[in-house]
């Protein structure tokens, strides 16, 4: 079957049948107009036709559109058009004087039979055809849609939690010198994490005994080229894989382990310490403080590791 079913009507014009094909009410239809000028015959000339012969045209062949459908029918089917007449003309206009009847593949293959003619019986067979390779087209693709509209939701999502991001990131500015998260606010007090992540210029250390892959997604968000050394309890759920796949995408974490520091800290740039009350995989679960020492105790930190 051709992915392209072309026909040509009366001035010998190519017209592409599956440009004319809508989806209106769940079900792909073509609209009289089209149908009419595909038949060669006025569209008036059509719908007497179907008038005469209406109980041949079931609800399930047949449906007269709403004004809603109406328009975006219009809209639907000039944006298929190169070039418009005029630009900018009224949707209601020429083409919108009368409620359109919408025919469904039924609706079409019926149509040859009440217009009694060659042209209509072959043009009808080339309709169809149209209708049974768009049907085709997408029981193919059928995967590929619906990873587009995964990948749209996710996206839609993903910007709704970026733009949640920056604002509470201006809440809880860098600058805050110290600060108490209150039990519940999780997305605030990883927030406020990302941002000092994201001031790291050079290296991050970090010293927690409780850490899980939830703080190496965390640590996903530093600048490029930032070296992170995480210093953790020897029975750490962090497996040397874990740490593989990380470096794979976000070089160069090193994972070093210890039992002599029970608070955890955060270092910056070997310029910036900061004390957090709380595991950062634990976040937001309870009350906890975070503030920033003086930066003179980090190399005593660093000496007794």
């Amino acid at each position: 079957m051709k992915s392209n079913v072309i026909i040509r009507d009366k001035n010998q014009t190519k017209i592409d049948i599956k440009s004319k094909i809508l989806v209106i009410r769940g079900q792909h239809v073509m609209i009289d107009r089209d149908l009419a000028e595909l038949y060669g015959v006025e569209t008036k000339r059509l719908n007497e036709q179907v008038r005469r012969n209406i109980e041949r045209f079931p609800s399930n062949f047949m449906f007269q559109l709403t004004r809603e459908e109406q328009i975006q029918a219009e809209r639907f089917l000039r944006s298929q058009i190169a070039t418009l007449e005029i630009e900018n003309e009224d949707l209601r206009g020429r083409h919108s004087k009368y409620l359109s009847y919408a025919f469904t593949e039924q609706g079409v293959a019926m149509l040859s039979a009440v217009l009694k003619s060659d042209t209509a019986v072959q043009t009808s067979i080339m309709i169809m055809e149209a209708f049974v390779a768009l049907r085709h087209f997408l029981q193919n693709n059928s995967r590929i849609f619906s990873e587009i509209d995964y990948l749209k939701r996710h996206a839609i999502e993903s910007d709704r939690k970026i733009d949640e991001l920056f604002d509470k990131m201006d809440r809880y500015k860098i600058e805050d010198k110290q600060g108490i998260f209150f039990q519940g606010q999780i997305f605030d007090a990883y927030a406020k994490f990302e941002s000092f992540i994201a001031e790291a210029e050079k290296e991050i250390v970090l010293i927690d005994n409780y850490v899980d892959l939830t703080v190496l997604e965390r640590f996903a968000k530093k600048k490029n080229g930032v070296k992170v050394t995480i210093y953790t309890c020897p029975k750490t759920k962090i497996s040397s894989l874990d740490i593989q796949k990380f470096n794979e995408q976000y070089p160069t974490l090193v994972l070093k382990t210890t039992e002599k520091i029970h608070d955890r800290f955060l270092i910056i740039d070997n310029k910036i310490l900061y004390h957090i009350g709380a595991s950062l995989k634990d976040l937001g679960k309870k009350c906890f403080a975070f503030e920033i020492l003086d930066s003179s105790w980090i190399a005593e930190i660093m000496r007794i590791l």
